[in-house]
């Protein structure tokens, strides 16, 4: 007689679960272009095309942007022309409408007036590509990527030998007036094979700073690139025995306890926190480099991440077989709209005579996505 009951029982609720499901709230992203934003950044003259492409509040009204290589030159007929790379600049934008805006470019200068990094390392070896940075009553914190070439002779022929912690104590005068230290995170040589980057995202609740990293894993065969985070009181951001990371539930004192909250990241994401959905959401290009952008859902800073959510598909990566696309984040900082957010990515290619003759690639474009 009990089997009897058991079986219409599990029907009755296999259906009302569904049902359940059925009746939930479905996440609608909305995505469009933000030609007004574009054209904010597109230029014929100094600055004319970066990738990276971080944000960082100064103010409630002032915005700087922080780009990875850069060129700086002239555009003509589509084309840029005695176009030199210099491997960092800053961008400060006033006012939050970008049509309104005004937004003022800084490239650093040699004695000579030729263009330079606007930060360079201390230490005199290879360069540094900017990632996330944080304003606190101390002044600015930058995270720093330290760079060296490699043998590879691609696109791709260089390697992470650092990662650096910028600390500049007047960042509301112009960047070439800046008065800046750089501290070495002591963490990157110690992870051994499975070097760490921290810088990026930086997500601030209360007065503790959430710092997210990606860890390189060898997988089978195959490199992937997954989520760490590590917690700081923000007022020591720079006290590096205060930072603890996350291993499983709890916080260690440990870097090689972190344990990968998310898999198949990228170097560069965002992580952010949306009223209307009541969850915190992280933005990448799927695996680092590709057209697709991809957002994941969490209920904590820590995740657990949800599965992935397609936003959007660069078409640049449809022109050419040489073209891919990467660096997609979002940037709440400069986001106007309760729901929404500004995302930006990059599209690169695999020859630099292809950036010097199309002078729409390698610079940002915007998007406006809402969740609905």
């Amino acid at each position: 007689m009990q089997s009897n009951y058991r079986r219409p029982a599990r029907i009755f609720l296999g259906a009302l679960l569904l049902l359940l499901v059925a009746c939930q709230p479905l996440l609608r992203p909305t995505v469009e272009v933000m030609p007004a934003y574009e054209a904010l950044f597109t230029r014929s003259q100094g600055w004319i095309g970066a990738d990276a492409i971080y944000s960082v509040a100064l103010t409630p009204g002032r915005t700087m942007w922080l780009f990875g290589d850069t060129f700086v030159g002239r555009v003509e007929n589509g084309r840029r022309v005695d176009a030199r790379l210099v491997n960092n600049t800053v961008a400060v934008q006033t006012g939050r409408a970008p049509a309104s805006a005004d937004i003022d470019f800084y490239v650093g200068r040699r004695a000579d007036g030729s263009p330079e990094a606007v930060i360079r390392p201390v230490d005199g070896r290879g360069w540094f590509w900017i990632y996330d940075g944080v304003r606190s009553e101390k002044g600015l914190y930058l995270f720093l990527v330290q760079i060296e070439r490699s043998d590879d002779p691609t696109v791709f022929g260089f390697r992470l030998i650092g990662n650096w912690l910028g600390h500049i104590t007047n960042p509301d005068d112009p960047p070439d007036r800046w008065r800046i230290a750089q501290k070495r995170l002591p963490w990157t040589a110690a992870t051994g094979a499975d070097p760490i980057i921290f810088g990026s995202a930086l997500l601030t609740l209360g007065d503790q700073l959430y710092v997210y990293g990606a860890r390189d894993r060898l997988a089978g065969d195959r490199l992937q690139k997954e989520m760490v985070v590590a917690r700081v009181p923000l007022a020591q951001l720079d006290e590096f025995d205060k930072w603890r990371f996350y291993a499983g539930g709890r916080w260690s004192v440990a870097v090689a306890d972190a344990s990968a909250v998310c898999a198949d990241v990228a170097n560069e994401y965002s992580v952010s926190y949306l009223d209307r959905l009541e969850k915190y959401v992280l933005v990448y290009s799927e695996g680092g480099l590709s057209p697709n952008i991809l957002a994941r859902l969490a209920e904590g800073p820590t995740g657990p991440w949800g599965g992935p959510i397609p936003l959007y598909r660069c078409p640049e990566a449809e022109w050419d077989a040489r073209v891919f696309c990467y660096a997609g984040k979002a940037h709440p900082e400069v986001t106007t709209v309760p729901g929404e957010l500004i995302v930006t990515y990059v599209s690169n290619a695999t020859e630099l005579e292809m950036l010097e003759a199309d002078a729409r690639l390698y610079r940002p474009r915007f998007l406006r996505v809402a969740f609905e």
